[in-house]
C-alpha cells in the first residue's frame, strides 16, 4: 500500500526558524503557490494519479481559488492546521482553536467534512500525545501524524508502528496512519517525502519502496520549486535540508509513479481490514 499525499503550504512555511514563523513574518514573502500547485495538477492530470491534500486553513483563506480547484479535480483534502505551528508548543485550547480554524475554512470552500489531519512537522510526540484525543473530540477520523522515530521535532518513537493501526485513549479512538520506516543494520530511515526524498538517489528510493509494503508519502509545493528565494536565515545545515535537491525532484516523482502504483489516504483506509489493525494505547 503506497499513498500519495502532498501538504498545502508556501515555501516560507519553514518550521523553527524566527523569521518564517508568523503572519506577520509571512508577509514580506513572495507568493509562490498558485503557480507550484499548477505543476502539481498537471503532473496527477498527466499521469492519472490520484492523492490527498493536506491544506493549511490559512492557504484556504489566501488562495480560496487553490482548494476550491483541488476540490473540483475531486481529490480528497485533509488539515494541516490552520496556521502552520508546531503542535507541542500550543496548549489545548489553541491547539483546539487551531484545528477548528483549519476545518472551517476548508469546509466553507468544498463543503465537504474533513476527515483527515496532519501536524506541521509531524509534531506530535510523546508529551503531548493529548492532541490526539482532541481530533478526536473534533471529528478528525484519520491522523498522519505520527512519526515513529527521533527526529529534529522531536518523533514519538515510543508509538511502537510504523503502519496503520488503532490509537485508543481515554475510551476514543482514532484511525493513525503513521510515517513509514525502512531498517538498515538497526537503524530506521525515512524516504518517503519532503527533504529525505530530495537526499536520497532514486535507486536507494526505488529499493526501500520494493522492500515495503507500506509508504505514506508527503510532499510540499515547495520541493519542486527550484528557483524559490533562499531564507538568509536559516544555518547552513537548515538551508543544505532545505534547498538540497530542489531541481531534480519532480522527475524522482515521476518516475516513482511510473514503478510503483500508488493511492489516496480515502482509498487506503478502506483497504485496510481496521478488524485486523493492531490497537496502541495511549
Amino acid at each position: 500500500m503506497n499513498i500519495l499525499s502532498f501538504d498545502i503550504e508556501e515555501w516560507f512555511h519553514i518550521l523553527d526558524n524566527d523569521s518564517t514563523k508568523t503572519e506577520t513574518e509571512w508577509s514580506v514573502y513572495e507568493k509562490r503557490l498558485e503557480r507550484n500547485i499548477e505543476r502539481i495538477f498537471e503532473f496527477l492530470d498527466q499521469n492519472s494519479q490520484n492523492a490527498t491534500f493536506f491544506c493549511l486553513g490559512w492557504v484556504a483563506r489566501e488562495y480560496p481559488s487553490v482548494v476550491r480547484r483541488i476540490h473540483e479535480h475531486g481529490y480528497e483534502i485533509a488539515s494541516h492546521s490552520d496556521r502552520h505551528q508546531l503542535a507541542y508548543e500550543q496548549d489545548r485550547h489553541e491547539f483546539v482553536e487551531d484545528l477548528k480554524c483549519s476545518i472551517d475554512s476548508i469546509e466553507d470552500i468544498t463543503g465537504k467534512k474533513v476527515r483527515a489531519y496532519r501536524a506541521p512537522g509531524f509534531s506530535f510526540k510523546e508529551e503531548n500525545k493529548w492532541v490526539l484525543e482532541s481530533l478526536a473530540q473534533n471529528g478528525i477520523e484519520i491522523d498522519c501524524s505520527i512519526f515513529p522515530a527521533k527526529r529534529a521535532h522531536g518523533g514519538f518513537v515510543s508509538f511502537g508502528h510504523a503502519q496503520p493501526a488503532w490509537v485508543e485513549m481515554n475510551g476514543i479512538r482514532l484511525k493513525e496512519f503513521p510515517i513509514n520506516l525502512y531498517s538498515i543494520v538497526g537503524q530506521s530511515i525515512i524516504f518517503s517525502g519532503g527533504g529525505y526524498f530530495r537526499l536520497f538517489p532514486y535507486s536507494v528510493i526505488a529499493h526501500m519502496m520494493r522492500g515495503s509494503d507500506y509508504v505514506m508519502t508527503y510532499f510540499h509545493p515547495r520541493d519542486f520549486d527550484k528557483h524559490q528565494p533562499v531564507i538568509q536565515q536559516l544555518g547552513l545545515l537548515r538551508k543544505f535540508k532545505s534547498y538540497y535537491g530542489l531541481g531534480t525532484a519532480f522527475q524522482k516523482l515521476a518516475r516513482l509513479v511510473k514503478d510503483f502504483k500508488f493511492i489516496d489516504l480515502d482509498s487506503a483506509d478502506r483497504q485496510v481490514d481496521w478488524d485486523k489493525a493492531p490497537v496502541v494505547q495511549l
